[in-house]
């Protein structure tokens, strides 16, 4: 287990959500997934499933359960760690297993950030649709081109990446309804990159001397550069509620 100073367990020390996403934001999203009690609810690539947690906790019944699942050892402790904080622990479950690899129905499917395990937006929006329990939702969130990208953006992120257009209509394509629609906005965008830079920028400022800074500022600072320079307006993120 890395130490407290060390700097790979500070990753998402400062992050909420590994997504761009405010709270405002994700409670319009938790709305309109609109989770009746007794549902059960999977998210696949989960890291420390906040979203899930959220989606979990909001019913006051108790009857609402939910399994995240992702392969990140640390991501899932920390949400062991907080659905134990939450009183969550009996109602949600954490499990290692690869996002793609999962057979079990739900009534609430949620897919943020993590359409790569299939393969990309196209094959992701395939393959969930049979993970969706008759009159279920799936909450999608995925990249897209917001304007032309630059070679070196498709280098950096592939050539899956979609217009939110070409997204929208090979969704509807596959038979599925859009029922919400929302993207990220610049301020959501820049707090997430910078959270997810924060916490090892910290430990560089604590540890400027340590044998692993060298490499790890020069990590950091690529990251930045590429974000300010390269896909910053460029690459979007889109959230769908989506039904069949």
């Amino acid at each position: 287990m890395p130490s407290v100073d060390d700097p790979s367990s500070a990753r998402y020390a400062r992050m909420r959500w590994n997504t761009p996403l405010s709270q405002t934001h994700a409670d319009l999203l938790l709305q309109r997934l609109d989770t009746p009690a007794g549902a059960r609810v999977v998210d696949l690539g989960c890291g420390w499933g906040e979203l899930l947690l959220q989606a979990v906790g909001a019913d006051d019944t108790g009857s609402t359960t939910g399994t995240g699942v992702d392969t990140d050892d640390a991501a899932l402790a920390r949400g062991r760690t907080l659905a134990a904080d939450r009183s969550l622990d009996q109602r949600v479950t954490f499990l290692k297993r690869e996002a793609s690899a999962w057979r079990e129905p739900a009534d609430r499917l949620l897919c943020v950030g993590a359409s790569h395990a299939w393969g990309g937006t196209a094959e992701a929006l395939t393959s969930l649709a049979d993970l969706v329990r008759p009159g279920g939702r799936l909450l999608l969130g995925d990249g897209f081109w917001e304007r032309p990208p630059t070679t070196e953006a498709t280098e950096i992120f592939g050539p899956g990446v979609m217009p939110l257009t070409e997204l929208v209509e090979h969704a509807r394509a596959l038979g599925w309804r859009v029922l919400h629609m929302s993207v990220a906005d610049q301020r959501e965008w820049d707090d997430f990159e910078s959270t997810w830079l924060a916490g090892r920028q910290a430990w560089l400022l604590r540890h400027p001397e340590d044998p692993r800074a060298a490499e790890l500022r020069d990590e950091l600072d690529v990251r930045l550069r590429e974000y300010v320079g390269v896909y910053r307006g460029v690459l979007g993120f889109a959230y769908f509620v989506l039904g069949r």
